[in-house]
């Protein structure tokens, strides 16, 4: 039950024994992490709201470049022996791509007995004449029972918005942009999705965490999404999958919505439950995850509630560095980091010149322009606030580079290294929040190895930045821009 209501409305958490464990660990912790294991107490709510899996830090490993993220994603589908998973946004067309379903097939003809299953968004993935459908389709053909394709139509699209909203548009009613990459014991957890861009020069974050309990939770937590997804037949034509009898865009949306969300509360609450006997085994432990998930098309707020607890519960002295690639902060979390957060905050995002949506035909290439106004908007509202001392803003840009990374990484009081970070595929938005599936992990570590190796990865991405202050309030807004923002914020 604590857990059906935890993803309507948020309650006060309950004394932890998180915290028990974190000082049970026999390991030698360095002196700034004895003087932060004090600190730790703060955090001990999220055993109570989340699933928790403990790990040692040498079953994690930090990625920093879209070149190792396409080439760890190779070599684990080459080696995979039982199970591949893989949730995106969409799967590109290009030469990087085609060679990634090569290898796929690859893997599947060596290994009879590798199930691969696929979930991607059904308004981005089918696309085009040409689009992750249809690259994938062979497979689909060719193998049968060891190959399902999924794609996930959001309830928002039907009617006559189905009929009419064209391609492209109709992505702004809701996607399935959550980024698990998962092979047999193994889970890559990211913000990028498997195209060419996202493996070449496209800035995103990606961690690799080796564990079979989380690998097992993110497996069947997939598995459930493609349930009430769209399964792809080798005719190629979509219908429903053969545990699911109401389509997304037919019948009533709550019916549909009602018993989604069912499916995926059912597995949290499970989850949560059959964390006691791992807590209890885990005196090696030195690193916990906790897995979060936003759906807001079926009503699960559960990232969002975490995510702003954290913003609230940042204690004095502490501080708290936030990235995102597209900056559309909810207000909400505007409001938290402005009035109840008491961290100093580094605010990350992309400059105009890394943003994705730069040079894009039409409205879209005036995206950029618009998030630096909802900067302006933050950064003028801290200002009221007399609060601009306490935040600060970053723009990305490296010539020939997009920048798309986003999470949170939060220091103790007294502590160089942070002792927490988020990772996933939330931007922290209102599609986010809103309109998207999403899902990230909570990590807290007590390991120094583990948080120095958090720290190089934030160093490198504030050491391509520039402050921001300056440029987000004098850049040129065009007053078109302006009233669009105003009314259509939510949606982009």
């Amino acid at each position: 039950m604590f857990l059906r209501r935890l993803f309507s409305s948020f309650v006060e958490p309950q004394p932890s024994d998180l915290i028990g464990y974190i000082q049970q660990t026999p390991q030698v912790l360095n002196q700034s992490f004895n003087s932060a294991t004090a600190g730790l107490e703060s955090l001990t709510w999220l055993h109570n709201v989340a699933p928790c899996f403990p790990l040692r830090n040498d079953q994690i490993q930090v990625i920093q470049e879209p070149k190792h993220f396409y080439d760890t994603l190779v070599e684990r589908i080459s080696i995979a022996k039982n199970r591949i998973f893989l949730a995106s946004l969409y799967l590109g067309t290009g030469q990087l791509e085609s060679n990634f379903v090569q290898i796929l097939r690859k893997s599947l003809q060596q290994q009879s007995t590798l199930k691969v299953n696929v979930l991607l968004d059904f308004t981005r993935g089918t696309r085009g004449e040409i689009n992750s459908k249809t690259m994938l389709m062979p497979l689909v053909k060719d193998f049968g029972e060891q190959m399902q394709l999924s794609l996930y139509h959001t309830p928002n699209l039907r009617g006559m918005t189905k009929r009419w909203i064209p391609p492209r548009w109709n992505e702004l009613l809701g996607l399935q942009h959550m980024k698990i990459y998962l092979f047999d014991d193994a889970v890559l957890i990211s913000g990028a999705n498997l195209s060419n861009d996202y493996f070449t020069n496209r800035q995103d974050r990606y961690i690799l965490i080796e564990d079979k309990a989380l690998a097992d939770f993110y497996a069947e937590f997939i598995s459930r999404v493609q349930e009430f997804s769209l399964a792809v037949r080798k005719d190629s034509e979509v219908g429903l999958h053969h545990k699911w009898k109401i389509l997304p865009y037919e019948g009533t949306k709550e019916e549909f919505t009602e018993k989604a969300k069912q499916r995926i509360m059912d597995l949290m609450q499970d989850a949560y439950k059959n964390q006691q006997k791992a807590l209890s085994n885990c005196v090696k432990a030195d690193t916990w995850i906790f897995p979060l998930i936003e759906m807001g098309q079926i009503g699960i707020h559960h990232d969002s509630v975490v995510t702003k607890r954290l913003l609230s519960n940042c204690v004095a002295g502490s501080r708290l560095k936030l990235a995102t690639g597209y900056f559309n902060l909810t207000q909400e979390y505007m409001d938290t980091l402005t009035h109840k957060c008491l961290a100093q905050c580094s605010i990350l995002m992309a400059h105009p010149n890394a943003n994705g949506f730069q040079g894009a035909r039409g409205p879209a290439g005036s995206i950029p322009t618009a998030y630096s106004l909802i900067a302006k908007s933050f950064y003028e509202s801290l200002v009221r606030g007399q609060q601009n001392h306490r935040v600060n803003f970053f723009e990305y840009e490296k010539p020939g580079w997009t920048y798309h990374a986003k999470g949170l990484w939060y220091y103790l009081p007294c502590c160089s290294l942070p002792n927490l970070t988020l990772i996933g595929s939330s931007n922290f938005g209102e599609r986010s929040v809103n309109r998207d599936l999403e899902t990230q992990i909570c990590l807290i570590t007590t390991s120094q190895d583990l948080s120095e190796r958090l720290q190089a990865e934030n160093e490198r991405l504030f050491s391509l930045s520039s402050t921001a202050e300056r440029q987000i309030t004098t850049r040129p807004v065009p007053t078109w821009v302006q009233a669009v923002v105003r009314i259509f914020r939510n949606f982009f």
